[in-house]
């Protein structure tokens, strides 16, 4: 991504350069998205866990060594940068962007629908295949979140309480409450 982003600026096509950056750039971030919404993240994990062993410390270890390697590059000076010479051809009349639109919608056009077409193939392609279908039932450890608030509400039966509905604390026994099987006959009239 880099790399062809410096020979775009050695080939001077600047713009080309910072477009190559910014659009795949927002492609790896799709990616990354796509990756997790598939692979389903939303799962709790235990963050003791820990997979290889001194990953921790191989982390903080490439991180010391990127923020040292920033530190060296941003103190370095002027030993690589451009001519100002280039920079002020292309400012005076030399437009890359014309003459990419020129290329790509006339010699490239349909080098560049086939690939609009198969970027529309696969997102349409990725959302159906992270739909859950009707028949796939849904597991309690799918959502552990909801669960948890509604486990509380759900309590287990005492032994003494297998007498009982498990609808709560309402007695719904007929003969308790005093109820008979006669009917009043002047209440069926009212209606």
């Amino acid at each position: 991504l880099f790399g062809v982003a410096v020979l775009f600026i050695a080939q001077e096509a600047y713009f080309l350069a910072a477009v190559q950056i910014i659009v795949y750039a927002g492609a790896i971030v799709v990616l990354f998205l796509f990756v997790i919404m598939l692979l389903g993240v939303d799962r709790l994990e235990r963050l003791e866990a820990d997979n290889l062993k001194g990953q921790q410390v191989a982390a903080a270890v490439a991180g010391g060594v990127i923020a040292v390697l920033t530190v060296l590059v941003l103190f370095a000076g002027k030993a690589g940068a451009p001519d100002n010479a280039a920079v002020t051809r292309s400012l005076q009349g030399e437009r890359d962007v014309e003459g990419l639109a020129r290329l790509v919608f006339t010699d490239y056009v349909w080098a560049f629908e086939i690939t609009s077409a198969l970027l529309g193939i696969a997102v349409v392609a990725a959302v159906l295949l992270s739909r859950r279908s009707s028949e796939t039932p849904i597991d309690a450890g799918d959502y552990p979140e909801v669960t948890d608030i509604f486990e509380p509400a759900i309590a287990p039966l005492d032994s003494a309480d297998e007498d009982r509905p498990a609808t709560g604390d309402v007695d719904t026994d007929p003969a308790a409450a005093g109820a008979t099987d006669e009917r009043d006959p002047d209440a069926e009239e009212s209606r």
